[in-house]
């Protein structure tokens, strides 16, 4: 593996001292134990995945929260995420490159371009004797956490992503998608077995609501699993989560590592941020924000856990951008962004339009009561005239904070990754979505077949 250092050319002599001071790592900083640590054991790995994120999500984040971010001190480098087929990957290519260390084409998972089957990350830690989970605000089934522990043709085939997750015996599931679990004659898809009584057989524990899962103790070393479906689709939105039994992002992650942690040959976990995607599709700024909030508040518990634990290593990284999100729009002569203005709304553009009526007489009523903003004639005009109802609520909102969108679809620029732990400089550098995965391997001993 290559190893590239970062550092500032003040003199030869200067930078001949500095690399061989004892703790300093190829980032150019004092390590920390446990963190970038290039002696370290690596026994565990997070790996935390923010569907649709990118630096210009990090940069309103940050103006947004008014205060650092719990990844920005563990930034390392930046990759490429192009699929097999296209310039701009969907979910499943890019979950398969960075589950595999392949590319493949858009709308396949863990399989190559001529559907062969590709091993994943989480498949080759279980094959060393690791405990495995995965984490996600969407199904449990769909594009992301499917890649790393299935192998289907087409990402829209839920009900045959959710036999192999059991079949592969991932010891902790956490998500949404209980009807890809059920018969068609419980509410499911007619093409599913009742797989939820398959997975009590197989030794897991079933959970439905976050008391629930706060409750629930497995014993890794005994052979049993968590399963927690705790949505017939994907999980609330942040801001409609208290709205829920549900539990946050971070609940799940917490919970997923309790159990993972009593294995004696360590855990793999995947933790996915799903609905900040959903958010750039809708252009849907406010809840963007809240969603990456859920999500740091799950990536403070993995580091958490990390800093206490010494031989866990956390990787952070988005599969693709969604949105083409810009910090500031427009002519924008006051040179101005005030992202922390989406602080106060509290309901996403799609429920505000569900609040209108007929005639949407009620624009004023409805912002009043999810929003702190009074509309300006031509906002209310603009919502009021639009054929998206949704879409114009969100426009307006933007427009606010003055982030930009230039599309409802992914973007093909380069995602930032952040690590923190043992071999977290490993990271550091211009890295394609594929040599994620493959250096994991490597820093664990696995290895990662094709």
């Amino acid at each position: 593996m290559l190893k590239k250092v970062g550092v500032v050319v003040l003199s030869a002599g200067f930078l001949f001292t500095i690399a061989w001071l004892p703790g300093w790592v190829g980032s150019g900083q004092p390590s920390e134990p446990g963190n970038d640590n290039e002696n370290q054991k690596v026994k565990n790995i997070i790996y935390m995945i923010p569907d649709g994120f990118n630096a210009d999500y990090a940069t309103n984040y940050r103006l947004y929260k008014e205060e650092d971010v719990v990844w920005d001190e563990h930034m390392k480098g930046m990759y490429t995420t192009h699929s097999a087929d296209s310039s701009i990957t969907d979910s499943a290519a890019a979950g398969t490159a960075m589950a595999t260390g392949y590319k493949t084409n858009n709308g396949v998972i863990g399989l190559d371009p001529e559907e062969r089957e590709l091993e994943t990350i989480l498949e080759a830690s279980q094959e060393s004797g690791m405990a495995a989970g995965l984490v996600a605000t969407s199904t449990i089934t769909h594009a992301t956490p499917a890649s790393f522990a299935s192998h289907v043709k087409d990402r829209n085939n839920e009900t045959a992503i959710a036999p192999q997750l059991l079949e592969n015996e991932v010891d902790v599931l956490l998500g949404g998608g209980k009807n890809n679990f059920l018969p068609g004659s419980e509410g499911g898809n007619q093409e599913s077995n009742h797989l939820i009584d398959q997975a009590s057989d197989q030794n897991y524990a079933f959970v439905e609501t976050r008391d629930a899962l706060q409750d629930a103790e497995i014993d890794i070393e005994a052979g049993e699993k968590l399963l927690g479906l705790f949505a017939d689709d994907a999980l609330a939105p942040e801001m409609h989560r208290d709205e829920t039994k549900e539990p946050s992002l971070a609940d799940m992650t917490e919970s997923a590592i309790g159990s993972l942690e009593e294995g004696e040959d360590g855990f793999f976990l995947m933790v996915e941020g799903s609905q900040i995607d959903w958010a750039g599709h809708a252009n849907d700024a406010a809840w963007a924000m809240q969603d990456i909030a859920a999500f740091e508040a799950a990536v403070e518990e993995a580091i958490a856990f990390a800093e206490e634990d010494r031989e866990t290593l956390v990787v952070v990284g988005g599969d693709h951008e969604t949105g083409g999100m810009t910090v500031g729009m427009g002519e924008n002569p006051e040179m101005n962004v005030d992202p922390s203005v989406l602080k106060n709304v509290t309901a996403t553009g799609d429920h505000m339009a569900s609040a209108l009526n007929s005639d949407r007489s009620n624009i004023n009523e409805v912002i009043g009561t999810y929003t702190d903003f009074e509309l300006s004639e031509s906002e209310i005009q603009t919502i009021r005239n639009a054929d998206d109802a949704a879409s114009a609520f969100n426009q307006v909102i933007s427009d606010r904070a003055s982030i930009g969108w230039t599309s409802t679809n992914h973007t093909g620029v380069n995602i930032p990754v952040y690590a923190y732990g043992p071999q977290a400089a490993d990271f550091t550098g211009h890295l394609d979505n594929t040599d994620l995965p493959k250096i994991m391997a490597e820093v664990l001993g696995v290895e990662l077949g094709g």
